[in-house]
């Protein structure tokens, strides 16, 4: 659906509630394109990326916690470590 800017002004409720509803309305300035007026998306990127079968949720599994992981220990302080790399 086209609507010229004049139009668009006199009623502008009209026209969101038309957009709101799924149509897109091009604006026209005299008679060339220069907007698009749309409905923005209620979903998240996520879910809309879900459901368009872009991207798929992570299977339920174990896990790490900060326990499984072996600690690594530092032969110095921060400050000696950090000499010897520049060096």
């Amino acid at each position: 659906m086209h609507v010229s800017v004049t139009d668009l002004r006199a009623d502008l409720a009209a026209w969101i509630t038309r957009a709101r509803e799924g149509e897109d309305v091009v604006v026209t300035d005299r008679g060339a394109p220069v907007a698009r007026l749309t409905a923005v998306e209620q979903v998240s990127l996520l879910e809309r990326l879900t459901r368009e079968g872009l991207l798929s949720r992570p299977e339920p599994g174990p896990g790490l916690r900060a326990g499984d992981v072996a600690r690594v220990r530092a032969r110095g302080d921060v400050s000696s470590l950090i000499g010897e790399q520049r060096r």
